[in-house]
């Protein structure tokens, strides 16, 4: 499933699986949903919406069975890490 990065309340990245109309919300926090059962139309509207976060909490959270699970979304480095780890850490960031 191809996921898309958004920045939206809590929400960091949306995907969805017509074949299986399965919709993937992942979060802030590193956890992430499955929602079965989810139609095309309603994964256009939350991926076009200008407020995902409201159209998510408004049609899907409470309208959907999901099943959590954690998100699948590589977070890239940050570089600053590297910069500033404690003196004689020398385990890989």
């Amino acid at each position: 499933m191809e996921m898309k990065r958004i920045n939206a309340g809590k929400l960091r990245a949306i995907g969805y699986e017509p074949r299986e109309r399965t919709l993937r919300v992942e979060f802030d926090d590193g956890s992430a949903i499955d929602y079965s059962g989810v139609g095309n139309e309603v994964w256009r509207q939350l991926s076009t919406s200008g407020s995902a976060w409201s159209y998510y909490r408004d049609n899907i959270e409470e309208e959907f069975t999901g099943r959590r699970g954690v998100a699948r979304t590589e977070k890239k480095p940050n570089p600053l890490d590297q910069l500033f780890k404690p003196a004689g850490d020398d385990a890989k960031p």
